[in-house]
This record gives structure tokens, sequence and C-alpha cells, in this order.
């Protein structure tokens, strides 16, 4: 029979011993026999991984218990394996010692050679071995599942924000924004409006005069009235039927960002009209096509025809009522006050067409 095991706290080697005998009729003649006793040293080992089973995406956790129930320290290896060699092994302490009567925790991963990102989940089986001089290999058995890199939410959250995002596009290029450009068209008619009827009334009072001067010249006998449809003053005639040589040309601006409220920037005809001709003014054209801010004016030198919020529109046409006319020694201008840009500079444009006289 195979000797029996001493306590895990009994460490090995030789153990003397005594035995007294003793004499109830003759306790004088009681004697001690002594002798020795070997405690020889065995090994016994216990290993477990904890937990069973592990899941993660890019690796699994366990850790490794080894119990010693022997009666000597034990040097211990440890190693990890799986069949489909899938997985690799990593251990906080591969080899230590484990004293008798104690347990050991070392924690490890496993960690798969492949990830992916999508699909159904991997089993992987492995086995844990602790190898020790003098003794067999105690094994544990462990198990990672690997999950996809994706979380399973993420997928059909993205559809849904993709989906979210073509509503918001459709709803801004089908009701947003037409109603943002009627809105802001119809504010820039108003702001619009009333300048064009002060500057109507204006060019209505200086006709009125030219013709009072005429007339009056004309009672006292003057030989040089003024013929009709020249006048020298700065008045109008209506757009009906202006009399004349058609025309039409383009002022275009580029002026600096200013934070001077009062600074405009002054901006003239390439080609002027001939020096003894008039320019009757009967329409013109107002564009902004890079949604700049800041004013723009039409003016006779430094008389204000008309005064606009670039930020009101991005094209604005207007048919003028009471035609202006600009004489000779006059000029067509714009003026341009900029307070922000989206390219360094207003670049707006006014484009108008009459009649030369």
């Amino acid at each position: 029979p195979s000797p029996r095991r001493a306590a895990p706290t009994r460490a090995p080697g030789r153990r003397r011993f005594g035995v007294r005998v003793k004499s109830r009729e003759d306790p004088e003649g009681s004697v001690v026999d002594e002798g020795v006793i070997t405690v020889a040293a065995f090994m016994e080992l216990r290993a477990e991984v904890t937990p069973r089973t592990s899941h993660g995406r890019m690796n699994g956790r366990h850790e490794l218990v080894i119990d010693n129930l022997g009666n000597a320290p034990a040097e211990v290896e440890l190693i990890a394996t799986d069949t489909e060699e899938r997985l690799s092994f990593r251990f906080r302490q591969p080899t230590l010692t484990v004293d008798p009567g104690t347990a050991a925790f070392v924690p490890f991963t496993a960690r798969p050679h492949k990830r992916y990102l999508r699909g159904v989940e991997h089993k992987h089986q492995f086995q844990t071995t602790v190898l020790t001089t003098g003794g067999d290999p105690v094994s544990a058995d462990g198990t990672f599942i690997q999950n996809q890199l994706l979380p399973k939410w993420l997928l059909p959250a993205l559809a849904a924000l993709i989906a979210l995002l073509i509503l918001a596009v459709v709803l801004w290029f089908t009701i947003v924004k037409p109603e943002v450009q009627s809105t802001a068209k119809q504010a820039a008619q108003e702001q619009v409006t009333p300048v064009i009827s002060i500057a109507d009334r204006a060019q209505q009072q200086a006709e009125s005069a030219q013709q009072q001067a005429a007339q009056a010249q004309q009672a006292a006998g003057g030989g040089n009235a003024p013929k009709p449809g020249a006048g020298t003053g700065a008045g109008g005639t209506g757009a009906t039927d202006v009399p004349g040589t058609a025309t039409d040309f383009r002022i275009v601006a580029n002026a600096a960002v200013t934070a001077d409220a009062n600074n405009f920037k002054k901006f003239g005809m390439e080609v002027p009209p001939p020096a003894d001709k008039v320019l009757v003014v009967t329409d013109f054209l107002l564009q902004n096509p890079y949604g700049d801010n800041g004013i723009i004016r039409i003016q006779r030198d430094n008389q204000v025809l008309a005064e606009f919020g670039l930020g009101n529109f991005r094209a604005f046409d207007y048919h003028v009522g009471q035609t202006w006319r600009i004489l000779p020694g006059q000029h067509l201008v714009i003026t341009v006050n900029c307070q922000s840009a989206t390219s360094g500079t207003c670049r707006s444009s006014a484009s108008f067409s009459g009649k030369i006289q």
C-alpha cells in the first residue's frame, strides 16, 4: 500500500521520537526507547480556470488558480494551447513557486489571431497546463467566445441616421429653402419700395422745376430754352415709350470687408455714355451670388437713388416706374459697404438697361 501522506504543513525530513514504557508495579523501572521517522516529500497540485468561459471582441480574460496540496514548495511553469491554433496566450507570471498549503492566482489572456467586423460568434476551446519538476502535469480547460468587432446595434443606428439625413435634405430643398427665399425676396421688396419711391418723387420734383424754369425763360423771351427730353436738371420721365438708342451695361463691385458702417466703396461704368448724351435708366438687376452681407446703393454721383441690404437677396430685378436720367457731367455709380463676405470681398453687381438720348 502507498505510504500515508502528511499534512501540507508538515515539511519533509527526519523526525526523532521517543516511546516511554511505564510499569504500574515498578514505576522506577520505566524505560524510554527512541527512534527516527522520515517524512518524505510529496507533490499534489490542482488547477482551475476562472471564469470557465469568457466573451470579448479583442481578447478573453481569465485567471488560473493553482492549489498546492503537497508538503513541499512547487516550482511550476504555465502553458496554454488550443487544438485549432487560433489563439495566443499571455500569462502575467509564466513561472512561479507555490508554497505548500497555499493557492496562487495567475491572470492570463487569450487573444485570437484573426478578428472580424461582423458575423456569428466564434467559440475557441483551450487547455492550460501546470508543469512541475517531480510531479505529473495538471490541466484545466477553458473557453473563449469571440464576438464581432462592430456592436450589433451599430449598423441599424447608421441606417437610421442616413435615413434621417436624406429626409432632412429633402425637406430643405422642398419646403425650407423655397420658404426662406420667398421671405427674403418679400423683405427685400418691402425695403426697396420706399427708397425708390423717394427717388421717384425727387425726380418728379426736379422735372417739374425744370419745366417751370423753361416756361419762365420762354415767357421772358429767352431763346435758349431746353429742347424736350434734354433737360438740364436731374429729372426723369415715365419708362413707357422712352425715345433713344437702347443700351445695357453692368457694374461689378469688389469691396473689402470693413467694420465702419459709413465706409462705402464706389464703382462706376467701365465705358461711360458719350459726353453730350443723356443716359435714361428704365430697369436694373442686382445680384449677390455669394450671399455676402452689407449695403449696396445706386447713386447719381452723391445722390442716393436706391439702397438695399445684401443679405436680403441673391438676385433682385426692378422696373423703374419713373426713369432715372443721368445728364452730361453726371455719373451713375454703385457704392458698397461690405460687412461680411464668404470669399474675402463682397462681389455683388448691378446690371442696368435703358436708353441713350
